[in-house]
């Protein structure tokens, strides 16, 4: 499994990043990337320790560990020049937190973020068919997501990335030990997504192809 939305206690996670890896591994992980919440005010400070860490993981534990962010609540306009800063502080795998309904997301984040550059747009909420188009044109791929509150728009954002050309991939926005994916975790949210069984084979190909660019 891959898994390229996690948090740690560097955000608001619950676990240091040695314990997040390991319960991953344990879990049959074969890579994840930790992306924790971060703005202007902090990826300074989060980036350089998470790379570090995330090397030393990587070597010992036997599971690819890349370093990443999740941009969140940067005014949109700012989304594009955030992503740079979080690449040349050596940032690898760029999440932004995308327009999820059970937040107050600032409007335009969706947009902005396909437009940067980035990896991977999370729980997007309502999203819309002109920015599912600008991610398939720009190679971002859309979250499909098991934390629960995000996840209520799964099926319409699965309908609306795959009638636009987006990829999907699947992530869990860990928090907590319990939200790493399992097997039930990943059919009940294909289910409720009104993704096909087998879909995860794609979404999964679609992870490799966004580790296999920054191992």
């Amino acid at each position: 499994m891959i898994d390229l939305h996690m948090h740690t206690f560097y955000s608001d996670g619950v676990l240091v990043p040695s314990e997040l890896v390991y319960r991953a591994k344990y879990k049959g992980y074969s890579a994840m990337a930790i992306t924790d919440h971060i703005d202007f005010s902090n990826m300074d400070f989060v980036i350089p320790r998470i790379l570090k860490t995330a090397k030393i993981l990587t070597e010992n534990y036997g599971i690819t560990v890349l370093p990443g962010a999740e941009l969140t609540y940067v005014p949109p306009k700012l989304i594009k020049d955030a992503a740079a800063e979080c690449r040349k502080l050596g940032a690898k795998v760029i999440v932004v937190h995308g327009e999820t309904v059970a937040e107050t997301v600032p409007p335009g984040t969706n947009l902005y973020a396909v437009e940067a550059g980035i990896d991977i747009l999370a729980h997007p909420g309502h999203l819309s068919f002109d920015d599912a188009a600008a991610a398939a044109k720009n190679g971002v791929n859309i979250e499909i997501t098991t934390r629960k509150g995000h996840s209520v728009t799964n099926k319409t954002v699965a309908e609306t990335a795959l009638k636009a050309g987006a990829r999907l991939v699947l992530n869990t926005d860990t928090h907590t030990p319990e939200n790493i994916l399992t097997a039930e975790i990943i059919e009940k949210t294909l289910s409720e997504s009104g993704l096909p069984a087998d879909y995860y084979g794609i979404m999964r190909q679609n992870s490799l192809e966004i580790v296999s660019k920054y191992i």
